[in-house]
């Protein structure tokens, strides 16, 4: 029998992971099965139960599970402790192993793919709900200089800041708090591109910078990124080198390979 992988969300069907971890699985000559399960909204823990009992060696959590993923979990990494949400369950025996894959694939995709060192360099955060969260710790391991969190209700930027704090020089406030500021990575981490939104951030912090970087991604470039080009920024990404990076993740701890990620990059980029 192929060992068994899925993802899980609802909804589920719009999912790459599928065709990622098949790519992944040939490159690799592993010999496994990776499936799309939608679970209803109600029914995360028993559809997770049924799939181990089916045996089902692992899991990528989406929306809206990551939480319960989080809650389910009997031992955690470090990371999805501090993310405190968790997006990739490893089932051995009775333990379910939890990890937070975000931020590992943040970091890579910026450092690895697009070429830009984070060491040194100020980054300003856009946002602060969990997609925030489960990159800050990643990025502040890498050493940048400053890390700036911005967000619409500034007291949780605060919250995340002090909680952050003893791992790097953190910084928060709302969007316009930074208005004279300058920064060489700016990261999206808000829900606004889901709607072909813009976050209020002022013009300026985008003059001097290095990168913009959309966690979400579009066939054309998001507002945000089109707004960061306008304005000066040299570089902009979308979020599809994050999500294969984060796979990469996921598989790397399910099989203890690292699978080849810019031919999947080059793939899905031309698939959009």
């Amino acid at each position: 029998m192929l060992d068994s992988y899925a993802v899980i969300g609802n909804p589920i069907s719009h999912s790459k992971s599928p065709l990622i971890h098949k790519n992944f699985a040939q490159q690799a000559e592993q010999s496994m099965q990776y499936d799309a399960l939608l679970a209803p909204l109600d029914g995360f823990e028993a559809t997770v139960e049924n799939f181990r009992q089916h045996g089902g060696k692992g899991m990528n959590v989406t929306v809206p599970f990551k939480l319960e993923a989080y809650r389910l979990a009997t031992r955690l990494t470090e990371r999805a402790t501090i993310a405190q949400a968790v997006n990739t369950l490893k089932f051995k025996n009775d333990e379910i192993l939890g990890d937070n894959t975000d931020g590992a694939g943040l970091v890579r995709d910026i450092e690895c793919n697009l070429g830009i060192p984070i060491a040194e360099k100020r980054i300003l955060l856009l946002g602060a709900g969990g997609a925030a969260r489960g990159v800050i710790l990643p990025l502040l391991q890498q050493n940048p200089s400053l890390l700036a969190i911005a967000n619409r209700t500034p007291a949780k930027a605060v919250a995340l800041q002090e909680q952050f704090n003893r791992y790097g020089n953190s910084i928060a406030g709302d969007f316009m708090h930074f208005s004279d500021a300058h920064f060489d990575i700016i990261i999206n981490a808000t829900s606004a591109s889901l709607h072909d939104a813009l976050p209020e951030i002022p013009a300026g912090v985008f003059a001097q910078a290095t990168l913009a970087y959309d966690m979400m991604y579009r066939q054309e470039p998001t507002r945000f990124l089109k707004f960061a080009q306008q304005n000066g920024t040299h570089q902009i990404a979308d979020g599809i080198g994050m999500l294969v990076e984060q796979a990469a993740e996921s598989f790397l701890l399910w099989r203890g390979i690292r699978p080849q990620t810019k031919p999947v990059i080059a793939m899905l980029k031309s698939q959009i």
